[in-house]
């Protein structure tokens, strides 16, 4: 009966997931990053309005299952400038002028990051941090939000190069931070290589008002 008893216990223990065990390092070589997921991540075509009504393309890589819902959510600015004038040309071509007819895509790229956080604000959460952040010092902003369920939400905004990057995880009450997905974070080069700078990545404007700015010198 002993010997039974001890068998049965060390099946549960082999048997019994590692926390670690279930994750994964996924990579996106089309949007340009790595990060663990605990499981294959389901990929979402989406459109993203910008704070200056913008229509932009972005896609959502995804995973919900017992560990928690996480996502990574990246949308791509590039065509901001492109778009935003042409709005400009449609406004004059209608007689406005003056304000009415203003460009806005330097402030909407490069609020872009502020605006995303907002959406948090919106949420029904008590947002229990906020604050500067950097990854591989690529600067952006952290929170973490208590929801009604007692669960917690971590979330990590970055633009890099003409890219928002939204990654955020949502873990049950009582389960610890998703340590595992928010510490793996790597921003890739074209080449698919995680990039790291020696000075902080401030993705704002060059002279000329150029957009992506010239990155510092990297490390790797």
């Amino acid at each position: 009966m002993r010997r039974t008893c001890l068998m049965a216990a060390l099946i549960l223990i082999v048997a019994r997931p590692s926390f670690s065990q279930e994750f994964a390092q996924y990579t996106s070589r089309t949007d340009l990053f790595a990060v663990d997921f605990p499981g294959e991540p389901t990929i979402k075509d989406i459109t993203w309005k910008t704070e200056y009504g913008v229509t932009l393309p972005g896609r959502v890589y995804s995973v919900e299952n017992a560990r928690g819902r996480y996502s990574a959510t990246v949308i791509d600015y590039k065509d901001t400038e492109k778009i935003h004038t042409a709005i400009v040309e449609e406004c004059k071509k209608r007689g406005g002028e003056g304000d009415e007819c203003m460009n806005d895509w330097r402030p909407d790229v490069q609020g872009s990051i502020i605006y995303a956080a907002w959406q948090f604000f919106q949420r029904n959460a008590k947002v229990t941090r906020y604050a500067w952040y950097v990854s591989d010092l690529i600067e952006g902003t952290q929170l973490q939000l208590l929801n009604p369920d007692a669960s917690r939400t971590f979330a990590a905004i970055h633009r890099h190069n003409t890219r928002l990057y939204i990654f955020e995880a949502t873990v049950p009450k009582g389960a610890p931070a998703p340590g595992l997905f928010q510490q793996s974070l790597q921003f890739l080069d074209e080449e698919g290589k995680g990039v790291r700078y020696r000075t902080y990545y401030t993705n704002g404007y060059s002279e000329g008002w150029k957009f992506p700015a010239p990155p510092p010198p990297r490390t790797r």
